[in-house]
Parts: structure tokens; sequence; C-alpha cells
């Protein structure tokens, strides 16, 4: 069952700690960008998604706090446990307008909630994402930031593989920019229109990223 409570800011007291460990010491992770991030404000993460550690990478490695939306099959017993106290959202894949309006929640409140929109773990080429960013940045006015994960998988390894410690990362922040609903258009157009400037965004960052960092993408 979805929460509906905004998550309590004392989550992060101890998780960002705990992710900061991970992408830095368990992982050694170089990030660029991060200037890219407002200060303050409500904000987006829209990430590349290639492994089971994308979030946790992205959470650590992030200049601010972020919810992340979690499928809920991954609130399940201890792992379940960590994930709401960390202030995670459990979001059905299958539709969960109830994950979406509290992540709304989240940004009106002027905080950050991180998405990896393409749903699934595959390439990490963001050829396809989900609408449900985009209704998150139309109705809530906040800045997207695109982010590459690269790293977290590489060519050969299992979908569901865990990288081998100590392991180069690489996490990278792109442009900040705003999508909004234009006169006239209905609100299925502006839908399908914020999705599509998301992903072009997001799938041009992170090529950019792997011509940066040489970090190729893992294949489907």
């Amino acid at each position: 069952m979805t929460e509906t409570r905004l998550p309590a800011r004392w989550t992060m007291l101890w998780s960002r700690p705990v992710g900061w460990l991970l992408a830095h010491v368990l992982y050694r992770t170089a990030i660029t960008g991060r200037s890219n991030v407002p200060k303050s404000g409500p904000v987006i993460f829209a990430g590349n998604h290639i492994s089971f550690l994308d979030g946790p990478v992205m959470f650590g490695a992030a200049p601010r706090p972020m919810h992340i939306l979690v499928k809920k099959e991954m609130f399940e017993g201890f792992l379940g446990r960590v994930l709401r106290a960390s202030g995670q959202i459990s979001v059905d894949r299958s539709g969960d307008r109830a994950a979406l309006q509290l992540g709304k929640q989240v940004l009106d409140a002027g905080r950050c909630v991180g998405i990896l929109p393409e749903g699934t773990r595959g390439s990490g080429a963001a050829g396809s994402i989900s609408n449900g960013v985009a209704w998150l940045a139309l109705m809530s006015g906040a800045t997207v930031i695109p982010v590459a994960i690269l790293g977290t998988r590489i060519g050969g390894e299992h979908r569901d593989s865990i990288p081998r410690p100590r392991r180069r990362l690489h996490v990278s922040f792109g442009a900040p920019f705003n999508v909004t609903r234009r006169n006239g258009e209905s609100g299925r157009v502006s839908m399908d229109r914020a999705a599509a400037e998301i992903r072009a965004a997001l799938a041009g960052h992170v090529q950019d990223a792997v011509k940066t960092t040489g970090q190729s993408l893992p294949g489907d």
C-alpha cells in the first residue's frame, strides 16, 4: 500500500551519510555537475537505469537529499523497512497516482524527488520513459535535472548483478530545465511533449557523459 503522508525530514539525517559511504567508500564515484543543482526549491532528479544500485548511488552523489520513487516490490522484509525509514516512496509501476501525488507533495514542500523514468533496468540510453516524470514536472513546476549514471553495470554483466566493491562509477548532473504547459494545449498533448523533452534531455546527457568519461553503457 502506497504511503500518503509526507516523509519526515529526519529520515535524511541517517540515510544521507549512508548514501555518501556507499558512493564514496564502498565504490569510487566520480561526480560532475553538482553546481547545476539549485541550492533550494523543488528539484526532480531524473536518472537513467542500468542496475539495482542506480538509485542509491544517485542518492549518495547528489548535493541535496531526495526521496526516490522505488518499485513496491522492493518494500518487503528488512529492505522494505530500511527504504521506509529512509523516506523513499513506494510506487506501483503498473500505474500509481497515489505515489505521484505524494511525490508532488514532496516537491510542493520545496524538497527533491528522484526518479528512474525508464521504469526498469535496461541499456540506460533512455530510449523511452514513463509519463510519470512529466506529470510531476508539469504539476509541480519543479526544476528537472537529468542524471547520467554509469558503471553500475558494464557489458556482459547480468541485469541483476551487483558491481564489485571499489569499482569506479560515474554520476553526472546535467543542465537544469523546466517544462510548462503552453496556452491552448490539451493536458494530454502537454504531457506527451513534456515527456519527450525530458527523454531527449536525459538521453542526450547520458551520451555526453559516455563521451566525457569513456565509460560505455552495458547494452540492453
